[in-house]
C-alpha cells in the first residue's frame, strides 16, 4: 500500500487493536520518538514489560508496528511504526455490523479524551512558545459534497506538510495537528 493511499479502517479486529489506551500511547511514543523496546515503553508508561510486550505483539499482528531489522539482539527487541498509510479513515457506524459498532464508539471516545488533554495543554504551551501554537475557529456553510471536498483538500495539505520522521529537516519538530469540523446546531 502506497503512502499516498487513504486506508479505511473497517476491520473490527484492527480497529479494536487501536482502541486500547496503552496501545495508543505506545504508538504515539513510537511516532514522536522513533523505535523503542518493550522495556523502554514499560518504564515510560509505568507498566510491566510483559504487558507492553503483549500490546506490541497485538499491534504487530494487525500491521501497526514491526520489529526493527538488524537492531534486536537476544531477548531485546526494538519496535517501530510500520510504513503504512498515514491517512487512515474511520468507517461510519452503518459500515459495521451492529455488534462491532461499540468498538468504533470506544475508538472515538478514547480519541476525544486524548484531544481534550492536548487542548488543555494549549494555553501553557502558547505562553511558553507562542510561535509554535496556531488555532483557528470559524463557521462555514457547506453542502455534504462541499464538506467532503473540504476534508479531502485538508488531508492533501496535511500530507504535503508532514513528511515522515526520516525525511524531515533536522530542525523539524513533531506537531499535534487537529481539525474539528461538524454541523452547527442551535440549542
Amino acid at each position: 500500500m502506497k503512502d499516498e493511499d487513504s486506508f479505511l479502517l473497517d476491520d473490527p479486529a484492527r480497529l479494536k487493536a487501536l482502541a486500547h489506551p496503552m496501545r495508543r500511547l505506545m504508538l504515539r511514543h513510537l511516532s514522536l520518538h522513533g523505535s523503542a523496546t518493550s522495556t523502554t515503553l514499560a518504564d515510560l508508561l509505568g507498566a510491566k514489560t510483559g504487558t507492553t510486550s503483549y500490546h506490541l505483539r497485538q499491534l504487530e499482528k494487525y500491521g501497526f508496528v514491526e520489529e526493527v531489522p538488524g537492531h534486536s539482539a537476544g531477548r531485546e527487541r526494538w519496535w517501530r511504526r510500520t510504513e503504512g498509510p498515514r491517512d487512515m479513515r474511520l468507517p461510519t457506524p452503518d459500515m459495521l455490523a451492529p455488534e462491532d459498532r461499540p468498538v468504533l464508539m470506544e475508538f472515538h471516545r478514547i480519541g476525544l479524551e486524548e484531544d481534550l488533554a492536548l487542548f488543555q495543554r494549549l494555553p501553557e504551551i502558547y505562553e511558553r512558545e507562542p510561535r509554535w501554537v496556531k488555532a483557528s475557529r470559524g463557521i462555514a456553510r457547506m453542502t455534504a459534497q462541499e464538506f467532503e471536498e473540504f476534508f479531502e483538500a485538508y488531508m492533501k495539505v496535511l500530507k504535503k506538510h508532514s513528511p515522515r520522521a526520516e525525511d524531515a529537516s533536522p530542525d523539524a519538530r513533531p506537531m499535534f495537528v487537529r481539525l474539528f469540523a461538524f454541523p452547527a446546531e442551535d440549542g
